[in-house]
Order: C-alpha cells, then structure tokens, then sequence
C-alpha cells in the first residue's frame, strides 16, 4: 500500500466513517493537535530512563485511542474503534500522586525549563493544553465524550508534574518566577 492516496490534494480528508470534511474542521485539529502531542511524547520519552519510558508509551498508545475517537465521525453508526477507559484518567492521578510524594511542595510558578527533559515534559503540557483547547472547541459543535476533555485535563497536570520530577531526579534546580 502506498502512503500517498492523493484523496487529500484538494485540502478535505476523511473521517473514520467515510465522511468528506476540510482539513481545518476543528475535528481535525482536534486530533492533529493529539497527534502532535504524541510525537512531542516520543521525544520526551528518548531522553528517560526505561521505567518513564513505559509509562509513556502507555500514554502514547492511549493518545492513539483518543485520537482514534475524535477521528470517528459521530454520525457513523457501527463503527469499532478502541474504548476510553476510565482505568486511564485514575492511572495518571495515581502518577501525579506518586511523583508529588517526592517533591517539595509548590509555593511559586516555576519558568519551563530546568534541563532538556524538564522542558521536553513542559513542552508536552502547553501542547496537550491546545489539544484540551481545541476538543473544547470541538465540543462546543459536535458530540465529544465527556472523558476524552477530562483525560486531556488530567494529563496535562501529569506533565505538569512530570517535569518537576524529572528536575528533582536530574537534580536540576527549578526556576522560579520572580514576576
């Protein structure tokens, strides 16, 4: 099978259904913007070490699910793609929690940054805050489960935290603002 199709040239794709729409339909960004998220995860996870790294790809692969659910046409009727689990949302609170118990407690903003793995993880967080954003959107036309918003919401504290972990193993000094 090639990888070009051609079917997109004229800027419409189709949705998991069959349904023609623009390329620039929230729906697409909605999953574009989880797209890119996932790969901005695959980056972070290069740099880590094996125990983050599968539970990365854990969220990776979830990515796909959740992307595979905005791709769906909502119109479409019988179609089988991957079930959200609400396993997946007390999975990351669970992360978060485990990660806090480490880290001395929050008393200002901190900048992004710190080290490469810190930043790639606050890098993942403002991404993931689009596509919460852009679902949002999306939600606001057209049916969106109720547990793909609160996932992305979770997840974004996920990496919230994760970045500050990540400084406290690499012993990074976080930067606080001084605004």
């Amino acid at each position: 099978m090639k990888i070009y199709t051609k079917t997109g040239d004229q800027g419409k794709t189709s949705l998991f259904g069959g349904r023609r729409i623009s390329k620039d339909d929230l729906r697409i960004e909605a999953y574009g913007t989880i797209d890119e998220l996932n790969s901005h995860v695959g980056m972070l996870s290069s740099g880590l070490f094996a125990e983050q790294k599968e539970k990365l790809q854990k969220i990776q692969n979830y990515l796909f699910v959740i992307g595979s659910n905005l791709a769906a046409d909502p119109n479409a009727i019988n179609l089988k793609i991957p079930e959200l689990e609400n396993d997946q949302i007390i999975y990351l609170e669970t992360e978060i929690d485990r990660m806090e118990a480490t880290l001395n407690p929050l008393r200002y903003f901190i900048l992004p940054g710190g080290d490469a793995g810190s930043a790639q993880a606050h890098l993942c967080r403002t991404v993931c805050r689009r596509a919460e954003r852009r679902t949002v959107s999306l939600s606001q036309l057209e049916p969106v489960n109720d547990h793909i918003l609160i996932y992305l919401n979770r997840l974004s504290d996920y990496f919230f935290v994760l970045a500050r972990y990540i400084s406290h193993l690499n012993g990074s000094e976080e930067i606080y603002w001084k605004g």
